[in-house]
Parts: C-alpha cells; structure tokens; sequence
C-alpha cells in the first residue's frame, strides 16, 4: 500500500521513441509525478501580487488625457504600449528627452533615466521610458526642446537652437 503522502500522486506511463533509444527495451516505462495545481487570480496571490498605480497623462502637444493602470515593476510607456495609448518617446533607454514629463502629484522611481539631470529631477521632471510608478501617479507631456534646453542650455551660450525644417526636410528624403 502506497503511504498517504504518495496517494495524490498519479503515475503517467510514456512511451519509448526506438529511433533515439534502440536498446531500451519495450517493457521498460518513464515515469512522472502529476501534482494537481490550484489556478488563482492575481488578487487571490496576497503578497505575491505586484501593486498597480492609476497613471494619468495630460498629453500637452495632442490635447489629450490618458488613464492607465501599472503594475509597479513595468515602465510606464511599455504599459502604455501594451495598453494602446501612444505617448511620446525616441530612445527607450532614459537617454534622451522626448519623453519628458513633469510630474504633477506621486512619485515615481527612475534610476536609469540619464536624460535628465538630478536638478532637474528634483524640479519633477522624469522620463516615462525608464519611471516605475510607486504611487498613482499624474504627469504632464513637456515640449522635448524646453527640456533639452532646461539640461544643456546653459552650456550653449548663444541661447536655443533654432529648428531648420528644410533642413530636416532634406535630412529625411535621404533616408
């Protein structure tokens, strides 16, 4: 008799592949534990469950607002992605600034976010590329040239870049 340990275990027999074992014989068997597992919703796992935050993005250059909801160990734009809401973004690695925002109210953590500098960081600006929310969370879109000039424009001393759109127009019919 089996003990009362082994009982909820099912035995499962193969069968054996010829071509890649010839000299195993026919009545030899594999055997394998089947363990009956419980499927729960993410509300049922407790503290296994990873917290959501409701993100709100006032889309400046779009005139829109977006409301979302992430998971605390997801970037907000991936969550957005996976969510069909299209914000602004160019690099995806916190290196640039197009996906700057000013955070409004909550906080969110962004180690990787190279783009910005700790000043401006403390002034509440952050990159959706690389920010987990850590709490809910409202931000809004800012002008990806206003923040470049915020980091870098005290180091250009004849003031903001001017834009040459035939230039860029030129730029890109060669691509």
């Amino acid at each position: 008799f089996p003990c009362t340990f082994c009982t909820p275990f099912q035995l499962k027999t193969s069968p054996i592949n010829r071509r890649y074992s010839p000299s195993i014989r026919p009545q030899a068997t594999s055997s394998e534990f089947r363990i009956p597992v419980e499927i729960s919703s993410p509300a049922d796992r407790g503290s296994l469950a990873v917290p959501t935050h409701k993100v709100t993005v006032h889309d400046r250059q779009r005139g829109v607002v977006h409301e979302f909801e992430v998971p605390e160990d997801q970037y907000i734009l991936h969550s957005a992605e996976s969510q069909n809401i299209t914000l602004p973004f160019a690099c995806r690695h916190g290196c640039c600034t197009s996906c700057a925002v000013r955070v409004k109210s909550g906080e969110l953590m962004q180690p990787q976010a190279l783009g910005i500098s700790a000043e401006l960081k403390s002034q509440g600006y952050a990159l959706l590329c690389v920010g987990f929310p850590t709490s809910d969370l409202e931000v809004e879109t800012q002008d990806e040239d206003e923040v470049y000039w915020l980091q870098f424009g005290r180091y250009f001393a004849r003031g903001p870049i001017e834009r040459d759109d035939y230039a860029l127009e030129l730029a890109m019919g060669d691509e």
